[in-house]
Formats: structure tokens, sequence, C-alpha cells
């Protein structure tokens, strides 16, 4: 599709809608998991720190991952480390490098709060849709997905 063109209806109302399901969701899931401490940027921060497992990431590749400055990064780290959720280590392969890891406590407290958005996210499905809606999100989640990866 040429991105001089205007889009189309459908492409600007299902823009609307997947923007404002998306942040409802969001909201809901966060809320659900307990974790109201955090604010949006140390959750994802938090949550990209575990899937980096114990290798970690500098504040740079934080920043660069959310889209945010260094300096707003480095600020969120801050606070996670007054809070004993993570900790800076030399990177192994370069002295002069900071690794941003998650501690003990960190790990704990990301872990059960992606477990608890799972359970009640799938809840919900299991609740509130039938199977064959519950078919129709796991299909617009790849359309979704192609989005996000081209």
């Amino acid at each position: 599709m040429s991105r001089d063109r205007e889009p189309a209806p459908s492409a600007v109302r299902a823009s609307q809608q997947v923007r404002s399901v998306i942040g409802k969701l969001r909201r809901r899931i966060r809320a659900a998991a307990g974790t109201g401490d955090f604010t949006l940027t140390q959750a994802s921060a938090v949550g990209r720190l575990l899937d980096s497992g114990d290798q970690g990431l500098t504040t740079s590749d934080l920043a660069v991952a959310e889209g945010m400055r260094h300096q707003s990064m480095a600020t969120t780290i801050a606070t996670l480390a007054g809070e004993g959720l993570v900790e800076r280590r030399r990177d192994p392969e370069d002295g002069r490098r900071l690794l941003i890891v998650l501690t003990a406590e960190g790990r704990r407290r990301a872990e059960e709060g992606r477990r608890a958005r799972g359970e009640w996210l799938a809840a919900e499905l299991q609740q509130k849709c039938t199977e064959e809606e519950r078919q129709t999100v796991i299909a617009a989640m790849a359309v979704l997905e192609r989005l996000v990866h081209e």
C-alpha cells in the first residue's frame, strides 16, 4: 500500500478502535495484576529486563526500546534501583558498560505480575467470550502482529 494515499475510512476506524481498546485493556490488565505501584514506564522496563534474563540491558537499550530519552530512562532505573528491584552490573565483555538486571525481588514481582495478568485475561476470555469469539481474537492478533513486525 502506498503511504502517499489517504487511508481508507475503514483503516481510520480500525485505528481508532484498536488504540481505544488496547488502552482500556492495558489499564484493566495492569489493575488486575496489582502492579499499580509501577508506572507504565517502570512496568515496561521491568518486563523487558525479565525477558532479557540474567544478561541484562543497558539504560540506553531500554530507552531505545521504549522510545524515550536516555535521561528519562535513567530516572526510571534510579527509582527501581532505590526500591531494590534492579541493580547495575559491569558488562563482563566491556567493563565500561553498566548492565541493568533484576534483583531476586524484582524478578519475583515481575513474574508474579506477569502471571496475574495472564490469569486475569484468560479468565475474562473464558467467561465473557465464546470459543468462536476467542478464535476471532486469535486471528485478529495475528493481523496486528504483522503491524509490529513489518
